[in-house]
C-alpha cells in the first residue's frame, strides 16, 4: 500500500465521486415521480466488493449512512459466488442494512475480467410502495405489514434483459405503475453508468490498483476521523431529545444518546432511548447508525470523506426492543427521517458544552411531510410527496438561514407550477413566516407559509410532522423557535391536524402548513 502514488489514489477517489453523481443526474432526468424530478429524493453509491462505502453522490445523508451497511448485510443471503455479470437485484427491506420501505434500492455487483470489484448502488424513494394508506404512510400502523409491500432482494435485470416476472409482481402492488416502472428503470440505468465509470477506472490504473486505492481510502478516512476525535476532551458526555409523542399514553418519546470519548475512539450508546413504539416512527439500527456517523463527521469541524474508514473509530450501541433496533416486523416509515433527526439533536446538546463552536441549534429536523394521492378515474392513483423545510438553527457566529432543510436530509420542495400542472391541487400563498425564528445573540431563521387548496372531490392526505409539540431548541442561552403548524380550513372553520395522521380531504379544502423556526444561539 505505502508504494500507491497518491496522486492516482486522489484521481480514483475523484471518479468514484463523479460516478455517483452522475447516477444520481440519470435518476433525475429519467424518472417520471417529481419526486425524483424535482424535489430529488434519491441517493447514489458506490462500495467495494465487500460492501465498504466508497464513493457517494451528493444526496442525503440519511440515505449514505445507511448505505454503508446495505451491501454487506445483502452479501449475507446473497453470497458473492451466486453473482453474474449483468444481474441486479431490487429490494427494500430494513433489515438488510436499509432504511423504511418507500426506499427502493437497485444494488449492481460490478465485474471486470470476470472478477467482482465494485458495487453500483441506487436508492429511490417511491411515492407508493402499497400497504394499507395511499403513499404507503400509516400512522398508526402497529407492524410492517400494514405500510407497504416487502420486496426481499430479489434480480430485477440480468445479461439477458429485465425480469419482466419481477417487474409485473413489483407493478401490480403499488398504486401508481406508470410512474415506478419509469423511476426503476431510471436506477437500473444508474446503476449500468456507474458500472462503465468503473471499468473505464480500470482500465487506466489497472484492476488491481484500483482495489488497493479503494482500500487506501478507506484507511485515509480512519486516520481523519481518529485525529478529529483526539481533539475532543476525553470524557462520558449525555443529551437527549423528543419526539412529538410515541409513549403508550401519547406523551413524547425520549432518544438518549451517552457519547464516551477515550483518545482516537469513540463510543455513541443510543441504548437509553425508549422502547419500541406503536406507531410509523420506529426505525432500523442502520438508520441509527446514519445519524451518528453524520453527526461525528460534522463534530469532526473538517470535511472529510465519509466512507466505511471514517465508522472504524466509531462503537455504535443500540438496544433491541427499543425505538431504535424494534425487530424487524416494526413500523418504520417516518423514522427514517423524524426518528433519525432526534439522534442528531441528542448529540449535538450532548456535545454542546464541549464544542458549541461547531453546533447549531435546532431546527426543522422533520420531513415535515405533506403526501397527498388523488384518485383516478381509470382506478389509478396521482401521488404528491411533498417536504417541508423551517428556520434553521442559529449558530455561534451568525444567524439561522430562513426557509430551509437541515442536517439528515436535503431535499428540495416541488415548484408550484409542477404541482398544478400535474395535480387537482392550487398553491393559494408560500411565504417566509416572520418572527418564527427563537430570539438569541443570534436568531434563529425563519420558518415557511404553504397553503393547499384541494380541486377534486377526494384528496387523501397523510402529516407526517415532528416539531409540533417540542419546538425546536436554542443553544448557550438562545431561546427556542416556533414550532411546525398545520391547519385545515373547510367551509369557513379552521382545525389544527394532528402532525402524524390520515384523513381525508374534500373539494375546496385548504390545507396551510406553517414551518418551524430556528433556535437563538447565546442570550439575547
Amino acid at each position: 500500500m505505502s508504494a500507491l502514488d497518491p496522486f492516482a489514489v486522489e484521481v480514483i477517489r475523484h471518479g468514484l465521486s463523479a460516478a455517483a453523481e452522475e447516477m444520481s443526474l440519470v435518476v433525475v432526468r429519467s424518472a417520471r415521480s417529481p419526486l425524483l424530478r424535482e424535489a430529488g429524493d434519491l441517493s447514489s453509491a458506490i462500495t467495494d466488493a465487500e460492501g465498504g462505502l466508497v464513493g457517494q453522490g451528493r444526496d442525503i445523508p440519511v440515505h449514505l449512512g445507511a448505505m454503508a451497511y446495505t451491501v454487506r448485510e445483502l452479501l449475507k443471503v446473497c453470497p458473492a459466488e451466486t453473482l453474474k455479470e449483468g444481474d441486479s437485484l431490487i429490494y427494500n427491506l430494513g433489515i438488510l442494512g436499509g432504511n423504511h420501505l418507500n426506499d427502493v434500492k437497485v444494488a449492481r455487483p460490478i465485474f471486470v475480467e470476470g472478477r467482482l470489484v465494485a458495487w453500483g448502488l441506487s436508492l429511490a424513494h417511491w411515492p407508493d410502495v402499497g400497504g394499507t394508506w395511499p403513499g404507503s404512510y400509516f400512522a398508526k400502523a402497529v407492524d410492517t405489514f400494514q405500510e407497504a409491500m416487502r420486496i426481499p432482494p430479489v434480480p430485477i435485470t440480468s445479461a439477458a434483459g429485465v425480469n419482466r416476472g419481477v417487474l409485473e409482481m413489483v407493478l401490480h402492488n403499488v398504486r401508481d405503475p406508470v410512474s415506478c416502472e419509469g423511476d426503476l428503470m431510471a436506477q437500473i440505468a444508474a446503476t449500468q453508468a456507474a458500472e462503465r465509470r468503473i471499468r473505464e477506472l480500470c482500465a487506466v490504473h489497472g484492476t488491481q490498483g484500483f482495489v488497493d486505492a479503494m482500500a487506501r481510502l478507506h484507511d485515509l478516512s480512519e486516520a481523519e476521523m481518529r485525529e478529529a476525535i483526539r481533539e475532543i476532551p476525553d470524557g462520558a458526555y449525555e443529551g437527549e431529545d423528543f419526539l412529538d409523542d410515541g409513549r403508550p399514553d401519547g406523551s413524547p418519546a425520549r432518544v438518549h444518546a451517552r457519547i464516551l470519548i477515550n483518545g482516537d475512539e469513540a463510543v455513541i450508546d443510543l441504548s437509553g432511548s425508549d422502547d419500541r413504539m406503536q406507531n410509523f416512527c420506529n426505525t432500523t439500527p442502520y438508520i441509527a447508525r446514519s445519524a451518528v456517523a453524520y453527526a461525528m463527521r460534522v463534530m469532526s469541524g473538517r470535511e472529510m470523506q465519509q466512507n466505511a474508514g471514517a465508522l472504524r473509530p466509531l462503537t455504535i450501541v443500540t438496544r433491541p426492543g427499543s425505538m431504535l433496533e424494534p425487530g424487524w416486523n416494526a413500523a418504520v416509515a417516518a423514522g427514517n427521517h423524524e426518528t433519525a433527526a432526534r439522534i442528531v439533536d441528542a448529540m449535538f446538546r450532548a456535545m454542546e458544552g464541549v464544542i458549541p463552536e461547531r453546533l447549531s441549534a435546532g431546527g426543522p429536523t422533520t420531513s415535515g411531510l405533506l403526501s397527498f394521492a388523488e384518485p383516478m378515474p381509470d382506478g389509478g392513483w396521482r401521488m404528491l410527496y411533498e417536504v417541508h423545510g423551517g428556520g434553521e438553527g442559529a449558530r455561534h457566529d451568525r444567524d439561522g438561514s430562513p426557509a430551509t432543510r437541515v442536517h439528515l436530509t436535503n431535499t428540495s420542495n416541488t415548484p408550484a407550477e409542477m404541482i398544478e400542472a400535474n395535480y387537482a391541487i392550487r398553491l393559494e400563498r408560500q411565504a417566509i413566516r416572520r418572527g418564527s425564528g427563537g430570539p438569541g445573540a443570534h436568531r434563529g431563521g425563519d420558518g415557511i407559509v404553504r397553503s393547499y387548496r384541494i380541486l377534486c372531490d377526494e384528496m387523501w392526505l397523510t402529516t407526517c410532522v415532528e416539531r409540533t409539540r417540542i419546538r425546536p431548541y436554542g443553544m448557550r442561552g438562545g431561546e427556542a423557535g416556533q414550532p411546525f403548524r398545520i391547519v385545515l380550513e373547510r367551509a369557513g372553520v379552521q382545525t389544527e391536524l394532528q402532525g402524524k395522521a390520515n384523513l381525508l380531504l374534500k373539494r375546496g379544502d385548504v390545507v396551510t402548513l406553517e414551518g418551524c423556526g430556528g433556535g437563538g444561539f447565546g442570550a439575547a
